[in-house]
């Protein structure tokens, strides 16, 4: 007799579930290709094993409608059905608001996108952050139906977690139609959070680079002050509460001068608009404040090298009528250096204002500006 033994039935191939990433240049597409290295591992250690997840990216502006909101039907319509994306991952660098509120993440179950706005996320730990926020999109996206069939037939996709991802934020509802929630930031504190994220796009360590003329006049000021024996004796005679003082004054001078001479202060009559312009005016001033501290802190550093290899010890112990020690090479260099940073506003004047607002922003913000110069040449 035979027996006939019926093969097992081979196991089902595994769906894939493919992801896009559409990011604005700078800032999010470096996230949103670090994302595309390591987000693979991560969904399936944290959303599902039963799957398997794919990421590919494209790098284009987002902008806006003519209602200030991100297009997401007609960008999921375009790119999604193109591209072969299941769900669509939306990287920006505009800040969002609903209300007073900050917004750092948004959802369109309809159309299987999520956003992500990368100034919401801060400063530090942005790709600890931005993890956290796709994985729940990814779990709030999957757990929608319609977002992922037929993919999601028989698949166990693990639930969103508690919607508390970042501190004092929540879940709200929304007012576009194409966005069923947004997670809001409440509080001073996400206000703060969307400010310094505003503040790393800018990027205030570009400063330096950027503004030769007011380096070069804050680097030959220095320099000059070294060997000046008077500027010795007075640096010598000041407390080091009046040298801070001194540093903080002169910091602050070409801060105000750069964003004085250069028109980089918003202005405007609309009470509706007054949050808003505060928050751009606030990044405008930390930028420039921590950018005038990098071009001083390297000013500081080359001139100290300067006036080791310039002044003879002997020669200054003599002036000082003190030991030549490194304290004292300090106090000078302090002094002369204070002083080369108000000589370097006086030389920024030769940059152009396209030069300083390219040094000063990142692209969003002069993309901003234009809108706004543009806006007044009209109106």
């Amino acid at each position: 007799m035979t027996i006939y033994i019926q093969p097992p039935d081979p196991s089902p191939e595994p769906d894939v579930v493919h992801i896009g990433v559409l990011s604005d240049p700078g800032l999010p597409t470096d996230l949103a290709d670090w994302l595309v290295e390591h987000l693979p591992a991560i969904l399936t250690a944290t959303v599902s094993d039963e799957v398997v997840w794919t990421v590919s990216r494209k790098r284009e502006p987002i902008v806006l409608d003519e209602h200030g909101r991100i297009p997401v039907a007609d960008l999921a319509q375009e790119y999604k059905h193109a591209n072969g994306w299941v769900l669509m991952l939306l990287l920006t660098d505009l800040p969002r608001r609903s209300g007073r509120r900050v917004v750092a993440s948004e959802v369109s179950s309809s159309q299987g996108v999520g956003v992500v706005s990368v100034p919401a996320l801060g400063a530090l730990r942005l790709r600890h952050r931005i993890r956290e926020l796709v994985v729940d999109l990814v779990r709030r996206l999957t757990a929608a139906e319609s977002a992922v069939a037929p993919a999601r037939r028989g698949r166990r996709f693990r639930k969103p977690d508690s919607p508390r991802l970042l501190s004092h934020s929540r879940y709200v509802t929304s007012d576009d139609p194409d966005i069923d929630e947004q997670m809001a930031l409440l509080g001073p504190q996400g206000r703060f959070r969307l400010l310094a994220g505003l503040v790393r796009d800018n990027r205030p360590w570009r400063l330096v680079p950027h503004l030769s003329s007011a380096t070069a006049a804050a680097a030959a000021t220095s320099a000059y002050a070294i060997v000046t024996s008077d500027l010795w004796i007075m640096a010598n005679a000041l407390s080091i509460t009046r040298l801070a003082l001194i540093n903080i004054v002169a910091i602050a001078a070409m801060a105000i001068w750069l964003i004085y001479y250069n028109h980089l202060w918003d202005r405007t009559s609309d009470l509706g608009a007054r949050a808003e312009t505060i928050l751009y005016n606030s990044a405008t001033v930390l930028t420039l404040a921590l950018g005038v501290t990098c071009m001083y802190a390297l000013l500081f550093a080359a001139s100290f090298l300067a006036a080791i290899a310039l002044v003879d010890p002997g020669y200054l112990a003599s002036i000082m009528h003190r030991p030549a020690a490194l304290d004292v090479y300090a106090e000078l260099v302090w002094l002369s250096s204070s002083i080369g940073i108000v000589a370097g506003a006086l030389g920024s004047s030769l940059e152009s204002e396209e030069a300083v607002r390219n040094a000063t922003y990142g692209r969003r913000e002069r993309m901003r500006h234009r809108d706004l110069a543009t806006r007044d040449e009209d109106g």
